[in-house]
């Protein structure tokens, strides 16, 4: 696989660490990525049958729900997902017309829409199913880490964070630097022992997650069994059991 040049040192690492044990699975962060990004740089973000049977859209930010944990000692785990920013992003090894590309100056992924032929090459190269295919304009679309806020010199310096993070009721979602090693995200991450999500493929993901604390787990069994994960939320959950058994 070829892989992406390094970025120069220096060079910033922008991204998310998300906390997967104050995560409350409210979807507040959907709605808001999905209503800054419809009128920001990435354009409209169409919904499709929206008051049918089989509702669906063009969404950067995606909420999950799993069981962890066997035996009557679970606990529901909110699984936040949406493009990881790699290191090494396949979807831009696979891309035919280089629309897909990661920048070198903050390791940001982002798709040119002026030359995506809407191929759908990059969705099936990610593992973490973070593409968006907008039928309307033929384009793949996918997180920007709200670029157009987190760069606009007019708004405070507090306020310069992507849409998701500055709407987060629980504060699960913080935001920064990860190639400094004294920014808050990146002492988030060593304190807590964040992870990267399916490491063992190489990909490298910047955006980091939190594991839940053992303390917080129910002692007490559900009433009913939770269908069996599967996909990436199978591999979530075995890296959820992992780190709940250290």
């Amino acid at each position: 696989m070829t892989q992406v040049p390094t970025p120069a040192p220096g060079a910033r690492k922008l991204g998310l660490v998300i906390d997967l044990d104050t995560c409350v699975g409210c979807h507040a962060c959907a709605v808001n990525c999905k209503e800054w990004n419809t009128g920001g740089e990435a354009g409209i973000l169409p919904d499709y049958d929206k008051y049918g049977e089989q509702p669906d859209g063009v969404w950067f930010n995606r909420i999950h729900s799993y069981e962890s944990g066997t035996d009557g000692h679970s606990r529901t785990v909110n699984f936040p997902r949406s493009c990881l920013h790699c290191e090494n992003p396949l979807c831009v090894t696979v891309c035919p017309t280089g629309a897909s590309f990661k920048r070198a100056e903050d390791g940001i992924v982002l798709i040119d829409t002026d030359i995506c032929i809407g191929c759908k090459l990059c969705s099936w190269a990610c593992p973490y199913g973070a593409r968006e295919f907008d039928e309307d304009n033929g384009v793949m679309r996918k997180c920007t880490l709200c670029i157009d806020r987190i760069y606009d010199e007019s708004r405070p310096a507090a306020e310069r964070e992507p849409a998701c993070v500055s709407t987060c009721p629980a504060k699960a979602r913080h935001f920064g630097d990860l190639a400094d090693p004294q920014s808050k995200v990146s002492r988030l991450v060593e304190e807590r022992g964040g992870v990267d999500l399916l490491p063992e493929l190489g990909y490298r993901p910047t955006n980091k997650y939190l594991p839940p604390r053992q303390a917080q787990i129910p002692t007490t069994p559900r009433e009913a069994p939770a269908r069996p994960a599967q996909g990436i939320g199978a591999a979530l959950l075995q890296l959820l059991d992992k780190a709940l058994s250290r």
